[in-house]
């Protein structure tokens, strides 16, 4: 039946006389009802990000669908854009000293309001000082770490929930396989909702688009992280610290600065390594925990996340106690002498030339000595062999020494006599032995 060119009484304000749809009535209207700010093209309520635009064009075409016939599609997004130029905001300024929970506001002195105000990230769960004790939290987790691990994660998990970067650390749990240790995500997941992001650590640094997914998340875990060494390690140490903005770029879209405070969970079978940078720096910035062996005999609960999920707001509170003992601590986290011991054996199988510079039988030390750098490459190569150690390039080996010769004592000198008339890079303070000499 053909619609009547006259409009009923109750016509929305923002259907004009010959029943075209007037953007800037309509849009202040839709405002009105669902307030928003759209900050980089975003949409932001007091609930957080807007993750789904799927949802306001939904909106918008049971609104029009009555008055529009035809390029209806077209119209609703030709609204949506106007709504993000009328909603367009600055940058939500970051909340430090508070985390948005679903039922209002927990500060960190304490206090609890229940009352929601603009923010990057509201979590998924109520603040309730009365929850019970998460029992079946703590036993999953006094089977799966040590006590003193048990804290690092209590910490960490803690440090999640608010927006900085402050401890410059990330998280990666190692073990053999079915331990469990991937269900600390999906408890985090029940915690941050879309405040999480999962993805893979070696993708973020290879992918551009990848980083801008990263953008207003607060955790990215990697519940299965690659083996395989990260051919550069720039992206990652820069978003581990993010003390400045940072360039993203997402797709058809002109790229934009902003600061990622996201935080890095890891799980797999072994650690993180880079092909290249073997620097203190990359190393620092990790915190590794190794999980207990599966007991063989262990029978695993089917209904272990229906009953973690239901504790999570216990598992909350326990959160809160960790970021409460960190920040008392300066963002310096509670270290067990395993996890220590973890990156020190890490550190040695990803450079074993410290190892080989300290060893005995290959080399001597003392002021008037000398050696080229080709012929200190050829000595390490014949302790890799003799040790069943892998050797690295002479340009890993090179790089290394001078980067790090004054901790080895060594003097960088361009002009080491080979014979021959030949002259070269090498270094003073260091002699190779010659096995060859019969007074050795």
């Amino acid at each position: 039946m053909a619609r009547t060119n006259v409009l009923p009484a109750d016509a929305p304000a923002w259907v004009t006389k010959d029943r075209q749809i007037n953007e800037l009535i309509y849009s202040c209207s839709f405002l009105s009802v669902h307030p928003m700010k759209c900050i980089h093209g975003r949409f932001f309520t007091v609930d957080g990000l807007v993750p789904d635009e799927g949802g306001l064009k939904q909106i918008i075409f049971d609104d029009i669908s009555e008055w529009k016939e035809s390029g209806v599609a077209r119209k609703v997004d030709d609204l949506l854009k106007t709504i993000k130029l009328m909603a367009y905001s600055e940058d939500i300024p970051l909340h430090y000293d508070r985390i948005h929970v679903a039922n209002g506001t927990w500060y960190l002195d304490g206090r609890f309001i229940g009352e929601k105000e603009y923010c990057r990230n509201r979590l998924t769960v109520d603040y309730n000082p009365d929850a019970d004790m998460p029992v079946v939290w703590l036993r999953f987790l006094s089977e799966l770490l040590i006590p003193e691990d048990i804290l690092t994660l209590q910490e960490y998990m803690g440090y999640c929930l608010i927006p900085t970067t402050k401890a410059q650390k990330m998280l990666m749990l190692i073990g053999k396989g079915g331990e469990g240790k991937s269900r600390i995500g999906l408890v985090m997941r029940s915690l941050l909702g879309i405040n999480m992001n999962t993805t893979s650590i070696q993708k973020v640094e290879k992918n551009d688009f990848a980083r801008a997914d990263l953008e207003d998340r607060l955790l990215m875990v990697d519940d299965d992280m690659d083996m395989s060494a990260l051919t550069k390690t720039n992206y990652i140490k820069s978003i581990v610290t993010s003390e400045c903005q940072m360039d993203v770029e997402r797709k058809h879209e002109q790229s934009y600065q902003t600061l990622l405070y996201v935080r890095f969970l890891c799980f797999g079978n072994g650690a993180l390594t880079a092909l290249h940078d073997r620097s203190d720096g990359f190393f620092r910035r990790q915190i590794v925990i190794t999980t207990k062996d599966k007991p063989a005999d262990r029978v695993d609960d089917p209904y272990l996340m229906d009953k973690l999920a239901a504790e999570k707001e216990g598992i909350f509170l326990w959160c809160l106690e960790g970021l409460q003992r960190l920040i008392a601590n300066d963002y310096r986290f509670t270290i067990s002498e395993r996890s220590k011991a973890n990156i020190a054996a890490i550190v040695k199988d990803a450079n074993n030339i410290p190892e080989f510079l300290t060893s005995e039988g290959y080399l001597t030390f003392h002021e008037d000595s000398k050696a080229a750098t080709s012929d200190l490459y050829a000595a390490y190569k014949e302790w890799c062999e003799d040790n069943a150690e892998n050797a690295l390039s002479m340009k890993s080996f090179a790089n290394y020494l001078s980067h790090y010769s004054g901790t080895h004592h060594l003097t960088p000198d361009n002009n080491i006599y080979r014979g021959k008339g030949k002259r070269c890079r090498g270094y003073r303070g260091v002699e190779i032995i010659d096995h060859n000499n019969p007074f050795l």
